[in-house]
């Protein structure tokens, strides 16, 4: 998953970064108000971390611009103001979920998991898509029941096309979505190219449907019928 975290505390920052990309994300970091805009203006996340007490500027105001947004995004608040009306205000401008400090990373991790298996998978602890089945706590994969080896990025690359299933998606997104914000200083894409070459060939080696469809120009499709 592709995170943003908005938290002006140093140490904590550093924690929950290093957990988190230890877990497989990728983690952006906000340390103000004013930075935050900019990252949520310009980028998208699958998930969003937010300080309600932050340099310049108050994290539910930051809300109220997601939501303008439209953003797709799971919104978790994590703060130490533990009043009953910051967390009804943060839930009711549009915010998923309320972790109040000081927490274990451990429940963090899970919260977000939780999150996004609600917002992409239905709440549902495995994934399965014909003869495809994927374990996300396991970070595993099967196809025709039979475990397929895929490298981080391949996992990362299938679970993010199985997520925008029967939609187009371009490869600059792939990019953002994979390498996070600094992808847009890349000169190409053809790495792109290369792990979903990569992942498609072994998803037919195990004899599954051919759902990857290359839309030339654009990006790509994975296109199926449940």
């Amino acid at each position: 998953m592709k995170i943003l975290l908005i938290e002006d505390e140093p140490e904590l920052q550093k924690s929950i970064e290093q957990y988190l990309e230890m877990e497989g994300n990728i983690v952006e970091i906000s340390p103000d108000f004013y930075h935050a805009q900019q990252k949520i203006a310009i980028y998208d996340y699958d998930c969003i971390l937010v300080d309600i007490t932050l340099p310049n500027g108050s994290g539910l105001d930051l809300l109220k611009e997601i939501k303008l947004k439209k953003s797709k995004a799971g919104i978790i608040i994590i703060s130490a103001k533990h009043s009953l009306d910051d967390k009804v205000n943060g839930l009711d401008l549009g915010a998923d979920d309320y972790l109040p400090k000081p927490f274990h990373l451990s429940e963090l991790n899970s919260r977000i998991k939780a999150l996004i298996r609600r917002k992409s998978f239905d709440g549902n602890l495995e994934i399965s898509i014909n003869e495809i089945k994927i374990l996300p706590n396991e970070r595993r994969v099967l196809i025709h029941n039979q475990d397929i080896i895929l490298t981080s990025k391949e996992y990362d690359l299938l679970l993010y096309f199985i997520s925008n299933k029967n939609r187009v998606v371009s490869k600059s997104a792939l990019a953002e979505h994979l390498w996070g914000d600094n992808s847009d200083r890349l000169d190409n894409f053809d790495f792109i190219y290369n792990h979903v070459k990569n992942l498609r060939k072994k998803l037919l080696e195990k004899k599954c449907e051919d759902y990857l469809q290359t839309i030339y120009g654009i990006g790509y499709n994975f296109k199926t019928q449940e």
